[in-house]
């Protein structure tokens, strides 16, 4: 009988050493980035770093497949479907376009938006708080930043008092009431708005810059407008010709040479969303997860450009800022 139990224990304890034997399943991470893998690069990297605080290495239990658009969203559909097709198991999305070309693609592979306009306007979520779909993530939606910019501008530039804002003419009631916002700010700053329309998929950039000039436009603040990314190179040599500071919404946009930016720390950004990748892997449904708004902010001032258009920063503003290009 002795024998019988042992033989017994040793059966279990066989399948014990079996079980601890297999292989853990290696998670596929898709990132589809609208811009290319220079632009942003400390986004992704905050990713990586924040998956491996939580215990993800590469190669070992974890697999990144990245899907860069370079500037062009017409892109998106199509690196969107080939990661479907890899059947990852989480779509990282670096902000609103490539979410929305990711829940096309696929409404039951979760997508994590790292950053990007209202979810909801974006038709990705029912709302914040339950998104109730396959998405879900951080939103960059803060209101209070765009008073904010207008704020810092006229800090590094006193003598303005006409600002150009350029929105998406097809932004419906969200965008005139952005516009609306900034109104009693700007008019407590002194600063008289003009907003400039640019239209989906081929805003009239330079048509744009034209009217700016005709209007004696003095300085130039552009929102978080995903449909103006393929466009920033252009914007931005339009901006220093004609000598306009332009204020962006996020640091790819200074990187460039823009002149600063103001918006969520996108270091921050990448390892919030690695959280959101955790607790989906672990068994979380993105429906129930809800959309978090920034917390942590930056100031990116580029000094190049201030020189390259005459512009003098006071000090009390570069001393404000969290990272200046020089």
């Amino acid at each position: 009988m002795k024998a019988v139990f042992l033989l017994i224990g040793y059966f279990f304890a066989s399948i014990h050493f079996a079980e601890a034997q297999q292989p853990r399943k290696i998670a596929r991470i898709g990132v589809l980035e609208a811009r290319g893998p220079s632009d942003r690069p400390q986004v992704l990297a905050a990713l990586r770093e924040g998956l491996r605080d939580l215990g993800y290495i590469e190669g070992k239990n974890i697999v990144l497949e990245y899907r860069y658009a370079e500037g062009n969203n017409q892109r998106l559909p199509e690196l969107a479907a080939d990661l479907v097709r890899l059947k990852v198991d989480v779509i990282v999305a670096s902000d609103s376009q490539p979410a929305v070309a990711a829940r096309k693609t696929s409404t039951t592979i979760p997508i994590v938006m790292i950053g990007g306009r209202d979810p909801v306007e974006a038709g990705l979520a029912a709302s914040l708080a339950r998104p109730g779909a396959n998405v879900t993530g951080l939103t960059t939606l803060a209101p209070e930043l765009l008073a904010k910019r207008l704020e810092l501008l006229k800090e590094a530039v006193p003598r303005i008092s006409r600002v150009a804002v350029i929105i998406e003419a097809s932004g419906g009631g969200r965008t005139a009431a952005l516009i609306k916002e900034m109104e009693g700010p700007a008019q407590g700053l002194g600063i008289q708005l003009r907003a400039l329309e640019v239209r989906n998929p081929n805003p009239a950039v330079e048509q744009a810059f034209r009217s700016m000039v005709g209007n004696r436009v003095e300085a130039l603040v552009i929102g978080p407008m995903p449909a103006l990314v393929p466009h920033m190179k252009r914007i931005i040599e339009l901006s220093t010709k004609n000598h306009l500071p332009t204020m962006a919404a996020n640091s790819p946009w200074v990187n460039g040479g823009a002149l600063m930016s103001y918006g969520a720390n996108t270091a921050d950004s990448g390892r919030r969303a690695a959280s959101y990748v955790d607790r989906i892997l672990n068994g979380a449904k993105p429906g129930e997860l809800p959309f978090e708004q920034p917390t942590k902010f930056e100031l990116v001032i580029n000094l190049t450009t201030a020189k390259q258009i005459g512009l003098t920063i006071p000090p009390n503003v570069l001393a404000r800022a969290d990272r200046v290009i020089k």
